[in-house]
Parts: structure tokens; sequence; C-alpha cells
């Protein structure tokens, strides 16, 4: 029960604090890992039912839409947990599920553009080849500001 921190570092971007520690009683060395507990909202779906924030569902999407594309798993790790961390900091206790859609086609332009035309045709369920050929158009244009 009693122990003192021999050595402490950030780890994971600095969202993690590693400590190694040694008890007092029988001097063993052991490691212990801190992690900020943050309250994440609850999403708000399209029928209106209730759920738990959950990064393996973005993760996912993450993955879907950059499938065979040159995007590493880090870089959407990376995503993924940065959105994590913006909704836990947001203070929010609820939020929709359309702005988290948002929010993620948002960071797929940004990471690949393919990417973000695939997430989007599922996400915005074009209706026809217009509304999607509209989307590109938008696409197009953002690309020559």
């Amino acid at each position: 029960m009693e122990s003192r921190v021999v050595d402490s570092r950030l780890v994971t971007g600095g969202t993690v604090t590693w400590r190694r520690r040694e008890c007092d009683g029988c001097k063993r060395r052991f490691t212990t890992y801190e992690r900020v507990e943050t309250t994440l909202p609850t999403v708000i779906k399209k029928d209106g039912q209730r759920e738990t924030f959950d990064r393996a569902k973005i993760l996912r999407s993450l993955r879907i839409a950059c499938n065979k594309r040159p995007v590493s798993a880090e870089a959407l790790d990376e995503q993924s947990e940065q959105l994590e961390r913006e909704l836990g900091e947001s203070g929010e206790k609820e939020i929709s599920s359309r702005i988290i859609g948002e929010r993620v086609m948002a960071r797929l332009k940004a990471l690949d553009e393919v990417a973000y035309v695939r997430f989007a045709s599922v996400y915005r369920s074009f209706r026809d080849i217009d509304e999607f050929m509209s989307e590109m158009g938008k696409l197009v244009r953002s690309k020559g500001d």
C-alpha cells in the first residue's frame, strides 16, 4: 500500500502518465499508468435513440473509408482519439450523431479526399448521382481556394 515514485513520464501524446514505483516494504518495483478520465456525452442517434459514445465505431468507420488508401493506422487512431478528446472536453451532456458525422467528415477531408467522398456518400445517403456530383463539385471548388 505504501510506495514511492522512482520515475515518471508522459506517454501517448501527453494523455497518460507512466510512473515507475517502488514498494516501501518489499522494495519491489512496478509500473502504473494514470489517465485522465473524461465524461463523454451521450450520442443522440437520428431515430432519437441514445447511446454512449464509442470511439471504436468512429475508428471502424475511418478504417472502412480509408481502405486501400495511403493513410496509416496511426493517423486514424490519432484522429479518433482527438475527436474523443474534443467531445470529452466540450462539457456537453448530449451530442447529435449528425454533429459527430460532420466532424469526422471534416477530418477525413483534410486527411484523404477519396476517403472523405467514400464516407460522405454513405453518411449523407445520396439519393442519386446528381447529389453525389454536387458534393464532388463542392470538393473541387474548395481545392481551388
